[in-house]
């Protein structure tokens, strides 16, 4: 039988489904997607989608409980999650670095194959003081909001918290509206040369991290109307705030890079 009472502070789990059906659902969005990409048919594809959603609600709800109810977040448990939060950005900033090698190794030095010029010859590149730059000022004006809510949060003005956080959710999907209207009207493609493949790779991978990052502050959002948060007991924000600094950080070397410099 489970105890809640534990004669040390480490966090020993119980067991738990949802690893399982989460290595299902991953199992099942891939062959799906192989599907997709054959027979055009999205019904396996849609089918991994959901059980992967409903594993994520139901194990970030028992989280939830541990840290919230349970009282199972001891001090030393919560250093244990930051580290790891810690290292899980510096393994992203690690990802990041890889789009950002592969960019400038294909523009300082330019094949012949793209006419030894960067933009390659017949690509047409976005004007940076167009879309990307509303996007920069859209994600520095959200990573102030994000920092305004985290000292709200400490002084124990949830009023305050509660609303510089709805702002930062609506800039994050703001951020998201804008950049699918520019690739929607992008002049050129993925297959486009090196240029449309590194552009791709690195602004969508980087897009999806905004979305990941709005979804985790949209959960911290709806802890916090339900009193989950204190001023010394608020780790989960804490972790969303790291998170969407790092997307602020890295979409600024996107726009100096790839957008400014690489145009």
């Amino acid at each position: 039988m489970s105890n809640n009472f534990h004669n040390h502070p480490y966090h020993l789990v119980d067991y738990s489904p949802w690893p399982l059906t989460g290595a299902i659902g991953t199992m099942t969005l891939v062959t799906g997607m192989i599907k997709w990409f054959h027979n055009f048919s999205m019904n396996l594809l849609i089918l991994g989608y959901i059980i992967i959603l409903m594993t994520m609600y139901q194990w970030w709800r028992d989280v939830c409980r541990e840290g919230t109810f349970q009282g199972k977040h001891t001090i030393l448990v919560s250093k244990g999650l930051r580290w790891g939060m810690i290292l899980f950005i510096i393994s992203e900033i690690f990802f990041f670095i890889s789009f950002f090698w592969a960019f400038f190794h294909s523009s300082l030095a330019p094949n012949i194959e793209i006419g030894t010029m960067w933009p390659p010859m017949s690509i047409e590149a976005f004007n940076p003081f167009q879309i990307p730059l509303l996007n920069t000022i859209i994600l520095i004006s959200s990573g102030l909001t994000v920092t305004w809510a985290h000292h709200a949060l400490m002084t124990n003005n949830f009023s305050q918290t509660s609303q510089s956080l709805f702002f930062t959710i609506l800039l994050g999907f703001y951020f998201s509206i804008l950049q699918g209207y520019e690739y929607y009207e992008a002049p050129f493609s993925i297959a486009d040369s090196v240029y449309g493949s590194t552009f791709f790779m690195a602004t969508g991978f980087h897009g999806l991290h905004v979305l990941i990052g709005t979804i985790f502050l949209l959960i911290c959002f709806i802890r916090l109307i339900n009193h989950h948060f204190s001023n010394n007991h608020h780790f989960g924000f804490e972790a969303a705030a790291w998170y969407w600094h790092f997307v602020d950080v890295v979409w600024l070397f996107l726009y100096i890079s790839i957008y400014w410099w690489g145009n």
